[in-house]
């Protein structure tokens, strides 16, 4: 285990164990108490020969993994991208794509060729009967029903491309307690590998209680020629559904695209038809939620709350930029709660502020295909960098946040360094003493950095009657020009600078979060665990709208002691403040925004 003092690292996750390449640790929790992992691993890179599946159980949650059995041997053709459903009596499927017919190449819609050959061919299952200690020699091949999108790609469907992350669905009526395996459909190879893409939905009546795999039965959905694609206007990439039911057995399915954000859609009729597909957003004709070309999947809880993993950026500010890549920037990992609303079709869901709940030092380091275990009132979820996949236990205290965000209305007290609540404020008052973001490393030869993952939070209420540039709202900075301040900047946002005596780093809220001649609640968290500053104004993260890919900023992870002089100034039109010597979570800052009204 690894020594970091924050759960929220990647490192502090228990491996999972691969042939050296890692993707899609998918667990189901068997009728005998073990974990089962099923994964697509080989020796070389993603997409290269010797790519194939394994499964491996755990009794330990995780702890360790007995010895992988080989579902698709390495020396078979390319078996990948599988996903694990079990039946009523304990049977266990496994689900994946097979390279059946020994293709060795496939043609680009402009006119050139990949010799990655891993989303194609026949989409199989085998099954276990053992809890995954043995798999069935045979494979079946899954019926799937042509599309438009098959029949228009270069083969002219006589060769399909496809792939599956999304994890199977047993839901009630509608549904009529079938199965719902996720499909992505590729109509077209080429710029950014699938070109075109579209979800599609295999449904089976009986496959929970058949024991005969040959009276299985299958059906694709929706109905029709057209699989769920991008909203309206948007662009040919729509993959990676995710699926879920919701207490009225309305289907609730989201999914990637390249316009950043994801789009989702509803049915109301157990996956036949869909709603227009639209953009997610936190509430019904809300903001949109910014995500990149990654996997954000949701998931239901046994008490029918919902989580959902993204990663909170992206937006047309995104798409303009020249080097913009849409499968960048997967780390963080974010995490919303959701809930169901009623609305004139049936039940929705409403979305909460995000929380950070993974990370990696390297902000090139990426996360993703995740899956998600409850057990015993705890939430794990797994995860893959493509090269290490490892399990993590969801801190409790960031599940609570969310979960209660909606009716929380609490200031929070731990850490609290400095609260003035009563106006008018001093014009100056003591600076408390910030923690330390970094210090000597005693215990090593070179006397190195040790990166102590501290920070802190400005909590103040104020009321600005013009956004004019340069007026100086809270100032600790000494002579040197070292501390902190926040000042308004050229931009009409509200801007930190953090500088100690090496460095200097700046962040500001989003264009329009805070209104001239309106009172307003800033919240700037500084968190030190991944070097991230973020801003919450009046109990709305700021995600960066229109206006840039990013509302949240990385900060220099060697910066020092940033407290700065003896003295913090505080400007007349500040009305309270609280410092803390720790990051809050945005649940808390929403807390304290409903806290502080009421005082």
């Amino acid at each position: 285990m690894s020594e970091i003092p924050d759960p929220r690292h990647i490192s502090n996750g228990r491996p999972i164990p691969s042939e050296g390449y890692a993707d899609q640790p998918y667990v189901v929790q068997t009728d005998d108490g073990a974990w089962l992992c099923v994964m697509t691993t080989g020796t070389g890179h993603e997409g290269q020969p010797g790519q194939h599946v394994i499964s491996m159980r755990s009794t330990d949650r995780g702890e360790s993994w007995g010895e992988p059995v080989a579902v698709e041997p390495a020396g078979g053709p390319e078996a990948s991208y599988a996903v694990l459903l079990k039946a009523t009596a304990g049977r266990i499927y496994c689900f994946h794509n097979h390279n059946t017919d020994r293709v060795t190449e496939v043609r680009r819609e402009d006119g050139g060729v990949f010799a990655r050959v891993d989303s194609l061919g026949h989409y199989v299952f085998k099954y276990s009967d053992d809890h995954g200690r043995t798999w069935s020699e045979r494979r079946w091949d899954v019926p799937v029903r042509e599309f438009a999108c098959d029949r228009e790609n270069v083969y002219g469907g006589e060769l399909r491309f496809f792939w599956n992350v999304g994890r199977p669905l047993c839901a009630p009526a509608p549904v009529g307690g079938a199965a719902l395996l996720i499909l992505h459909k590729v109509g077209a190879m080429g710029e950014g590998f699938f070109a075109r893409s579209e979800g599609a939905i295999i449904r089976s009546d009986n496959i929970l209680t058949e024991p005969d795999p040959d009276r299985i039965r299958f059906e694709t959905l929706p109905d029709g020629d057209v699989g769920l694609r991008a909203p309206e206007g948007g662009g040919r990439v729509a993959e990676e559904q995710s699926l879920t039911v919701l207490s009225d057995s309305s289907l609730f399915c989201v999914y990637r695209t390249v316009d950043g954000s994801p789009a989702c859609a509803y049915s109301r009729d157990g996956g036949h038809t869909w709603s227009a597909p639209e953009y997610l957003t936190y509430e019904p004709g809300g903001r949109r939620v910014k995500h990149p070309r990654a996997a954000n999947f949701i998931w239901r809880l046994s008490d029918g709350h919902f989580l959902y993993w993204f990663h909170n950026h992206g937006g047309s500010a995104a798409r303009e930029r020249p080097d913009w890549n849409p499968y960048d920037d997967r780390n963080p990992v974010w995490l919303m709660a959701a809930r169901e609303t009623p609305a004139s079709d049936g039940l929705r869901l409403e979305f909460t502020q995000p929380e950070i709940l993974l990370y990696d030092d390297d902000p090139r380091v990426r996360m993703s295909y995740p899956d998600l275990i409850e057990e015993d009132g705890r939430l794990f979820v797994t995860e893959t960098q493509k090269a290490v996949g490892r399990v993590h236990e969801v801190p409790a205290e960031i599940v609570e946040g969310l979960l209660g965000q909606g009716e929380c209305a609490e200031v929070a007290t731990e850490g609290l360094l400095l609260a003035l609540t009563a106006a008018p404020l001093a014009a100056s008052v003591p600076m408390p003493k910030l923690p330390e973001f970094t210090a000597r490393d005693s215990s090593r030869a070179d006397f190195g950095t040790e990166i102590l993952r501290a920070g802190f939070t400005l909590d103040l209420r104020l009321r600005l009657e013009d956004l004019a540039p340069s007026q100086v709202l809270l100032d600790s900075r000494d002579g040197a020009g070292e501390g902190i301040a926040l000042i308004t900047s050229d931009r009409g946002t509200l801007e930190l600078v953090v500088r100690d005596r090496w460095s200097e780093c700046r962040w500001d809220t989003d264009p329009g979060a805070v209104q001239a001649g309106a009172n307003a609640h800033v919240v700037a968290i500084v968190d030190g665990g991944p070097s991230i500053v973020s801003f919450v104004v009046d109990g709305v993260l700021c995600d960066g709208g229109e206006h840039r890919q990013f509302g949240w900023g990385r900060f220099t992870p060697h910066l020092y002691d940033v407290t700065g002089g003896p003295e913090l100034r505080i400007a007349p039109v500040v009305r309270s403040l609280r410092i803390y010597g720790r990051a809050l979570r945005t649940s808390e800052a929403i807390g304290n925004c409903r806290g502080a009204a009421r005082t």
